[in-house]
């Protein structure tokens, strides 16, 4: 790693900055140094001997702009970069465009705007568009800036989440599925541990004052959803989320999820059967009292069947398993015969019918409510859990869903919502009625 950079930057900022892909795009918390580092690259990449690139950097706000002009002023002075501050330049008069603007020695210059389409019309050079989520024309901007990717140069996007109806959410989950761009992620709680709390105060902290720092930033957030989104890279969208990330983190503790915190007591087992690129997802609960415990996850991506029961029958070997609840649909039908024969009784196949999901999300929901849950405070778990909507069909009935992830389609939360099932009631199959009102019917009519 250069010299400088090991100095002046972070591990998380030094990766962005040595990751020379041509379109890069990060998901990040706020006020991690992304916009600081992101100047350093551009003032290299506009000053360069061998033909700088011209660099249009546009931001959602002027204030934002001009902290960004500040950090390329300071890098040029650091290293003695021949460059001079123009100051507000016009860009078009026809449209009343300025920007601020920084001049080299070999006549390329960066340019900082606000959020303005036209600015970027028949402009040539490195684009870089900061806090896109949160432009306020974002899908003109993108047309705008299309010339700029045809003829062949860079393209850098930043940006903290602002919900999912934005172009920069549909950009990550694309990244996140393998397309052209370098994904980078970065929560609060990476920054911190690479190193971010003890830049800010000036020294090495403690774990414990890390802790501490970290406690107060999400004091600071007022609410989890504002911390969920603007901290953890968790884009909220509250108003069909089944649970709400207040209910997730409230059911978290630091000892579920670990095996070796098994007390001996009936434990109740469900299985999400994996279907090509989806997860097989193990969720085991213990009951202790009233509480559902979880005390352990088994994930199994690409893995041969024979070795799926392998695994399920190490984790009934390894508990005393009163009800194992397996998804029954479509492969998990040979599954669910296999492990009756292996384990008798205790196993109980579901059809994954929508009234089936409507039950299973109740109930799970009901108990997550009254606190009468345990879940490890893993961000796969959060985000499986809050990844499932309540959809109305056109025929006006509910359908519970998730959309496709790079890590599953809400694996975790079908596995442990089945456990859940198992010890809500052990000595009954799930059976959903389609003929006649019925009280269950009545009680899930308010959901």
């Amino acid at each position: 790693m250069d010299d400088r950079i090991s100095k002046y930057f972070l591990p998380y900022q030094a990766k962005w900055i040595g990751d020379r892909s041509r379109f890069k795009i990060v998901e990040k918390s706020r006020r991690v140094g992304m916009t600081y580092a992101q100047s350093y690259e551009d003032v290299v990449d506009c000053a360069r001997r061998d033909g700088g690139l011209d660099i249009w950097f546009s931001s959602a706000d002027e204030s934002a702009a001009k902290e960004y002009i500040r950090y390329c002023e300071q890098w040029t002075d650091l290293y003695k970069i021949a460059a001079r501050a123009l100051g507000e330049t016009v860009i078009s008069r026809e449209d009343d465009i300025k920007a601020l603007t920084i001049e080299f020695a070999n006549g390329k210059r960066i340019n900082a705007l606000s959020s303005n389409p036209k600015a970027f019309r028949s402009k040539g050079g490195k684009l870089v568009l900061d806090e896109y989520a949160f432009h306020k024309q974002p899908e003109e901007l993108w047309k705008a800036a299309l010339p700029v990717i045809t003829w062949g140069f860079p393209v850098r996007v930043l940006s903290t989440y602002n919900g999912k109806g934005n172009r920069y959410y549909r950009m990550v989950e694309e990244a996140k599925k393998g397309n052209a761009w370098s994904l980078h992620s970065i929560t609060i709680e990476d920054a911190v541990a690479q190193g971010l709390a003890d830049r800010i105060m000036g020294r090495v902290l403690t774990d414990a004052e890390r802790r501490q720092w970290l406690e107060e930033c999400r004091e600071q957030a007022g609410d989890e959803e504002t911390w969920q989104q603007e901290y953890m890279c968790n884009p909220v969208d509250e108003a069909t989320a089944w649970l709400t990330w207040e209910l997730i983190t409230s059911a978290e503790h630091v000892d579920a999820g670990k095996p070796e915190m098994y007390a001996g007591g009936e434990c109740y087992v469900g299985m999400d059967i994996g279907r090509r690129r989806d997860l097989t997802v193990i969720w085991v609960c213990e009951r202790v009292g009233d509480v559902f415990w979880t005390r352990e996850v088994v994930r199994m991506k690409n893995m041969s069947f024979a070795d799926q029961d392998a695994e399920l029958d190490r984790v009934m070997r390894s508990y005393r398993v009163i009800r194992l609840c397996m998804d029954q649909t479509g492969m998990g039908e040979k599954m669910v015969e296999d492990a009756k024969r292996r384990h008798g009784w205790v196993v109980e196949g579901v059809l994954f019918t929508a009234a089936a999901k409507q039950v299973l999300a109740v109930v799970g929901k009901q108990l997550f409510e009254d606190r009468l849950v345990r879940i490890p405070g893993e961000k796969a778990v959060r985000e499986s859990h809050h990844s499932v909507r309540k959809i109305m069909t056109a025929a006006g009935n509910p359908r519970f869903d998730a959309d496709r992830s790079e890590v599953g389609h809400a694996d975790e939360f079908w596995a442990h919502m089945l456990a859940i099932h198992g010890g809500v009631n052990p000595g009954e199959e799930l059976k959903v009625l389609t003929a006649g009102p019925r009280e269950s019917v009545r009680m899930l009519a308010g959901y």
